[in-house]
C-alpha cells in the first residue's frame, strides 16, 4: 500500500511541474543584479529585462543589490525560493573569483545556483604608455625579463579582473612585473596615461578610447577570440602567450532546486533574445560579445573559471582590497 502511495505521488509531482512551467510567469520576475545602476552587468540585465517582459506579458524588474563583490546580491539569490521569480545576473567575480578570494562567503557559487547560460564575454585589453620601447607582446615580455620587477602594472584594485589578467600574464609569461592597486579604475588609467605605471589591463571601451586619443598603445586582447570592437587586435594567444585567455563574463543563475523546466525556458527565451541582431549589435557596440550557451555547457565553464583562477590567485597570493 506504502509503495503504491508512493507511486501516485510520484506521478502526480511529474504531472504537477511541467504543469507549473508551462504556466510560468504567472507573476514579475525579479533579475538580482551585484553592480549599481550604470555598469556592463546592469546595462545586460536591463536590455533582456524588457525583451523577456513583452514576450512573457509579464513584468520583469531589475533590482540592483551592489556591495561586497557581489556577495549581497549573490545570497539574497541564493535564499531566494527556487521557483523561477527571483535570478541574478552575476559576474566572474560573484560566480568564480570570489570563492578564492575570501575566507568565507554567505554563498556557493557552484552548490547554490542552478546555471541558465553565459550571457556575454568581454575582453580586456593590454595597454602600454607610448613611452615604453615595446609594439607588441614578445617585445614587452623581453622588456620585462631584461628589466625583472622594474616594470608596472595598474589595476582598479587587489583581486578585480584587471589585477588577476596581469597575473596570469606573469604566470604565463615567466616575467616580474610589479602591482600596483588603486582605488578605482579612473586613478589608474590615469596614471598609466600619465606615465607613472607601464600597462594596464583595461576594458575595451574605456582603453581604446585612450588609443585613440594616442595616449596608450595597444598590444592584444585578453579574449579567447579577437573582439569585434578591436579587430585588428591579436589575442594574447595569437601574440605568443600560450594558454592566455582572460574575460570579464557575465551570467544568468536562479537559486539550486529551480525546476529544470523552469530553466530551460529561461535559457530558450534568453538565447533567442541574444541571437536577435538588434540586441547583439547593441551589446557589440558596448564591447561586450554576446553568448548564450546551455545551462549545462555555462555550469562546465563556471567551474573551469573557479578553477583557473583559485590557481593564479594561490600562486600569487591575492588578497581582495
Amino acid at each position: 500500500m506504502r509503495n503504491l502511495s508512493a507511486l501516485l505521488i510520484a506521478a502526480t509531482l511529474a504531472v504537477v511541474l511541467p504543469a507549473a512551467a508551462q504556466n510560468y510567469p504567472s507573476k514579475p520576475v525579479r533579475i538580482v543584479v551585484v553592480s549599481t545602476p550604470g555598469g556592463s552587468v546592469d546595462t545586460l540585465a536591463r536590455a533582456i529585462a524588457p525583451r523577456l517582459s513583452s514576450k512573457w506579458s509579464q513584468q520583469v524588474l531589475v533590482d540592483n543589490r551592489p556591495g561586497a563583490g557581489g556577495a549581497i546580491a549573490a545570497e539574497l539569490v541564493a535564499k531566494a525560493p527556487p521557483d523561477g521569480y527571483t535570478l541574478m545576473m552575476g559576474t566572474i567575480a560573484s560566480l568564480a573569483t570570489n570563492v578564492s578570494l575570501y575566507k568565507s562567503l554567505p554563498y556557493d557559487p557552484v552548490k547554490d545556483f542552478a546555471p541558465i547560460t553565459l550571457v556575454a564575454t568581454q575582453n580586456l585589453v593590454l595597454l602600454v604608455h607610448p613611452s615604453i620601447p615595446s609594439r607588441s607582446v614578445k617585445e614587452l615580455v623581453a622588456l620585462a625579463k631584461k628589466q625583472p620587477g622594474k616594470l608596472t602594472f595598474a589595476s582598479a584594485g587587489n583581486g578585480v579582473g584587471g589585477h588577476l589578467s596581469g597575473e596570469l600574464f606573469k604566470m604565463l609569461a615567466q616575467i616580474d612585473i610589479l602591482h600596483i592597486p588603486y582605488k578605482g579604475v579612473q586613478p589608474a588609467m590615469m596614471d598609466v596615461v600619465g606615465g607613472q605605471v607601464t600597462m594596464v589591463f583595461a576594458s575595451i571601451a574605456s582603453g581604446m578610447a585612450q588609443v585613440a586619443n594616442k595616449r596608450l598603445f595597444p598590444l592584444a586582447v585578453t579574449g579567447a577570440q579577437r573582439s569585434p570592437a578591436a579587430k585588428e587586435l591579436p589575442t594574447m594567444i595569437e601574440a605568443g602567450i600560450k594558454g592566455y585567455e582572460s574575460s570579464t563574463w557575465y551570467g544568468l543563475v536562479a537559486p539550486a532546486g529551480t525546476p529544470s523546466d523552469i530553466v530551460n525556458r529561461l535559457n530558450a527565451e534568453v538565447v533567442a533574445g541574444l541571437k536577435s541582431p538588434d540586441l547583439n549589435e547593441r551589446l557589440t557596440r558596448e564591447g561586450a560579445d554576446p553568448v548564450g550557451n546551455s545551462p549545462a555547457e555555462f555550469s562546465k565553464y563556471m567551474q573551469s573559471e573557479i578553477d583557473k583562477w583559485r590557481k593564479v590567485i594561490r600562486a600569487a597570493g591575492i588578497q581582495p582590497s
